[in-house]
């Protein structure tokens, strides 16, 4: 029961992610010193990936490579925050899940684990029983013979000596 609630609560922290993404696009271009940061951040993605792309296609990496307009690259990081935001909520939550699980998991072989020493205890004492009940019908059978066949019916009154012999009371 538990688990469809957690895996719709997922779902619902992800959808409600997206608009706080957008929330973070928008307001990133408008904070000067953090405008600047992204801007960088922006360019040296933009170096790195056409380096990249160079390099997979074949073409000559010792060009200059031109820098992206302010307005371009403010999108760009705005978008890769955003897309970094959801990213990691998401991640978080898949984490969160994985230890849920796995928390789940190790309960239920605790409880297997528990369960198997109860029935390895109840085979202990069955073991003994049986040996008890076997030492019990040995000397049974001991005073029997000892008492011949009316022993058999009057065994009640038979005490055991340290021999095994019957004594009568």
């Amino acid at each position: 029961m538990i688990l469809p609630v957690v895996k719709l609560g997922t779902l619902a922290l992800k959808t409600v992610c997206k608009p706080i993404a957008n929330r973070l696009k928008k307001e990133a271009g408008l904070h000067p010193r953090f405008r600047q940061f992204i801007i960088n951040i922006a360019q040296a993605n933009h170096q790195f990936t056409t380096k990249m792309q160079r390099r997979i296609y074949g073409h000559a990496t010792d060009v200059a490579i031109r820098p992206l307009n302010e307005e371009k690259a403010v999108q760009a990081a705005a978008d890769l925050l955003g897309e970094l935001f959801v990213f990691t909520v998401a991640g978080a939550a898949v984490i969160f899940e994985v230890q849920r699980s796995s928390r789940s998991e190790a309960r239920k072989e605790e409880q297997r684990k528990q369960e198997l020493e109860v029935m390895k205890q109840r085979d202990e004492d069955l073991a003994r029983e049986v040996e008890l009940l076997k030492h019990k019908i040995e000397e049974l059978e001991q005073l029997a013979r000892g008492r011949g066949l009316t022993g058999l019916f009057n065994f009640r009154h038979a005490h055991g000596t340290e021999d095994g012999k019957a004594q009568l009371s």
